[in-house]
């Protein structure tokens, strides 16, 4: 397929994925490795481990015995590597100068496939990731939206937070990762998207994506991975979860259960959610704080799953006018459901969007990370060009249904923390 972002994808003999994502100009490439597992593969005993494992890719391997091999070998090309944890996927990648494209290729295959999960180490990280913990915990805005997800799914994997529990986190041993591994690690459930100057080849014609993938993680051996559980969405009234704690701004989450993210309007979606609270001009931005004075950040997004979605309203607000900030943003999403929006306004959103990803794909993380993504949980990849087409295509009549479609009373949500103990006042305040 042609367009302006050209890439080609590759499958090796194992199932691996390859995805050579070539950016005309840019001198620097990022490998970047995508598993299809998360938070939400785990059970209660093990919740927080794949966050555990990501930790651990860094700490050592058979070829490189510790984190410091690792990081000096990095900082000696002037790269930058990390990793990071979700719900349903677990990303690891390394950018550098494209001439070092063999050696990214070396060291993350070796993170991947040869990591040692020393017990020494292990015992060493657990202090680590438990004050991460602690850092959520008091980091109100981090920590706002994971219990709006707690409110939302409750006691299933889903509903539990990516980082753990502490007591769990104490509890993990080494044979927990490598039957992790054995269940959710495998070339098939694995995607590879170099992006950048990926075109390294020069005299030596070995030097192109895929033969590197293939020379580095083509043994790695074919196996089945277990799938994760479906969650259903089923509300019947509105839920509201307090958590007290004394605080000088309250901290909200506020939205409903929305479109999954196979739904086929998932677009008409993400132009409504962006008009509503995707920049200091959105509406939100612009009612709840600039003419009211409510809050010093708000923001609109969405949480797409394969099986279910949320929209969320998020904001640090006055916490004595808790209650004025909570009706103007249920009036302000009642609003877009019953007045049609705009040209003018539709305009502005859309090309908003548009110059936002084009700002994001200048750099090859983000583009890596893109592809990978699309690839991996829809199987299907739309380049640029493509959602930028799609972006284009919603009209003011498509908002004003997808708002009366997901602002049903029934399905609201509010997750505060503040200092405050009463759910009963804030659950009558939702109200469309």
């Amino acid at each position: 397929m042609k367009s302006h972002m050209d890439y080609t994808k590759h499958t090796l003999e194992n199932g691996l994925r390859i995805l050579d994502i070539p950016m005309p100009g840019v001198k620097s490439a990022t490998v970047f490795i995508l598993v299809g597992a998360g938070s939400r593969y785990e059970e209660k005993e093990i919740n927080g481990l794949s966050h555990f494992l990501e930790h651990m890719a860094f700490k050592g391997t058979k070829k490189r015995p510790t984190a410091l091999h690792i990081a000096s070998l990095i900082d000696g090309i002037g790269g930058e590597f990390n990793a990071f944890t979700s719900k349903d996927h677990t990303g690891y990648y390394i950018k550098a100068a494209s001439k070092h494209l063999p050696l990214l290729f070396d060291v993350l295959s070796d993170m991947l496939l040869h990591s040692k999960f020393a017990s020494e180490e292990i015992e060493r990280e657990k202090g680590v990731i438990i004050e991460e913990i602690n850092m959520y915990e008091d980091t109100p805005m981090r920590k706002i939206s994971d219990l709006y997800e707690n409110l939302l799914y409750g006691d299933t994997k889903l509903g539990r937070d990516v980082a753990g529990r502490p007591e769990v986190i104490r509890s993990i041993k080494r044979e927990d990762f490598k039957s992790y591994i054995s269940r959710f690690y495998s070339p098939s459930n694995t995607i590879v998207a170099v992006a950048g100057g990926t075109n390294i080849k020069g005299k030596n014609k070995k030097l192109n994506v895929n033969n590197l993938a293939e020379k580095y993680l083509g043994k790695w051996e074919k196996r089945q991975t277990e799938k994760a559980d479906t969650v259903r969405d089923l509300q019947t009234k509105p839920g509201v979860l307090v958590r007290f704690k004394d605080t000088q701004q309250a901290h909200l989450c506020i939205g409903v259960r929305s479109y999954n993210l196979m739904h086929a309007d998932k677009y008409k979606l993400a132009v409504m959610t962006n008009l509503l609270g995707g920049g200091m001009s959105s509406r939100l931005f612009i009612e709840v704080r600039e003419r009211r004075g409510l809050a010093y950040y708000i923001r609109a997004s969405n949480e797409m799953y394969l099986d279910v979605g949320n929209f969320v309203t998020q904001a640090g607000v006055d916490i004595k006018r808790i209650d004025d900030a909570i009706k103007v943003i249920l009036e302000q999403l009642g609003t877009i459901a019953q007045v049609p929006v705009k040209p003018e306004e539709l305009k502005k959103t859309k090309e908003n969007m548009k110059g936002k990803l084009i700002l994001e794909l200048e750099d090859s993380r983000n583009t890596a990370g893109l592809f990978s993504t699309n690839e991996l949980l829809e199987n299907e990849i739309r380049t640029p060009e493509e959602i930028m087409k799609l972006i284009d295509e919603v009209t003011a009549f498509d908002i004003r249904k997808t708002a009366r479609e997901i602002f049903i009373e029934k399905n609201l949500n509010l997750a505060i923390i503040g200092p405050y103990k009463e759910e009963e006042k804030f659950l009558n305040l939702l109200k469309f």
